[in-house]
């Protein structure tokens, strides 16, 4: 391949070689590997490093080898190295792009005024490669102003930022659906498949009839069929208590420390809750408080209340009477 290709050839060639089989076999997703993972950057420019230092010491070795050849051996050299392919056209660009170079010989012509601790200055021409870049960040700078922020035709960063949080919570919510078992005391909500409450139904039946009966009457612990709640009667606090377990010493154990997977606290959880309202055969006495969702009042009048109002109407008709 040395003999076919200059190195300015081979260099980027085996380069690219290395690169392509980097990001055929490292999984990066949707991102270049070299972005992904900022590691493997430094290892390609290792490996750039290393190509043209290798190529450097050959050469430096090929130079001293050539210069202890005897003539004919040297003849013999610069005739093979003739027949390796100039890619003239390759060439050409690369100058064109280079520019010209003033010699050494004649750069007192271009040596500016300015003296500075004995350095001094050459006014050399910029390198067309420069030049054209130079130029086309100014064009690309125009656009990119013309389209972002005068037209609006395209998102700015912070809006695709929030465009790509959007994205990200729909695909959260998604794979939630579908990855049930990641379901905590945070983001359960109430479950009203049939499925998920028939199998809410055979872990109550397994693991709470004991305590609360199986039609949810009460036994050992709290009726689950009226409004009174201990410790709160919506999915989040059932889920919670079920999950952690109930007061201290009153025997609710914890059905997570019992192996209850998450997605089977939500589903037994769920089904407690829909016995709401049930008629019990033997229904326990009722315990806790009266449980009102978020949002809403209790409008019943307490009959204490009822009581002592009548009691005052009739205290006040007595007292007109006399």
């Amino acid at each position: 391949m040395k003999n076919l290709f200059p190195s300015y050839i081979r260099v980027p060639v085996v380069f690219f070689i290395i690169f392509g089989m980097v990001e055929y076999f490292v999984d990066s997703g949707d991102k270049p590997a070299f972005l992904e993972y900022p590691i493997i950057m430094l290892f390609l420019l290792l490996i750039l490093f290393v190509l043209i230092a290798i190529e450097g010491i050959v050469g430096a070795i090929e130079s001293v080898l050539f210069q202890s050849l005897d003539e004919a051996g040297k003849a013999r050299y610069i005739a093979n190295a003739s027949k390796v392919p100039q890619f003239k056209k390759l060439k050409a660009l690369y100058a064109k792009l280079k520019g010209d170079e003033t010699p050494i010989e004649e750069e007192h012509e271009i040596i500016l005024d300015h003296n500075y601790d004995g350095i001094k200055e050459l006014d050399n021409n910029l390198p067309p490669w420069w030049l054209y870049s130079w130029y086309a960040s100014m064009v690309f700078a125009a656009i990119y102003l013309f389209n972002f922020h005068v037209t609006g035709s395209s998102d700015t960063q912070y809006e695709e930022l929030d465009n790509e949080y959007a994205q990200a919570k729909i695909e959260i919510e998604a794979y939630k659906k579908t990855a049930k078992n990641l379901v905590d005391v945070n983001s359960v909500v109430l479950l009203t498949d049939a499925a998920d409450l028939s199998n809410g139904k055979k872990i109550f039946g397994a693991n709470c009839v004991a305590c609360h009966m199986a039609d949810g009457g009460g036994g050992i612990g709290p009726n689950l069929t009226d409004k009174y709640w201990i410790l709160g009667g919506d999915i989040k606090s059932v889920f919670r208590t079920i999950s952690e377990g109930g007061r201290s010493g009153k025997g609710m154990i914890s059905w997570k420390k019992e192996g209850l997977k998450p997605v089977e606290m939500a589903q037994v959880a769920s089904y407690v809750l829909s016995l709401q309202g049930t008629t019990p055969a033997s229904p326990k006495d009722p315990e806790g408080d009266i449980w009102q969702p978020e949002g809403t009042e209790d409008t019943t009048t307490p009959t204490e209340t009822i009581e002592t109002t009548e009691d005052l109407e009739i205290e006040e008709s007595v007292s007109m009477n006399n």
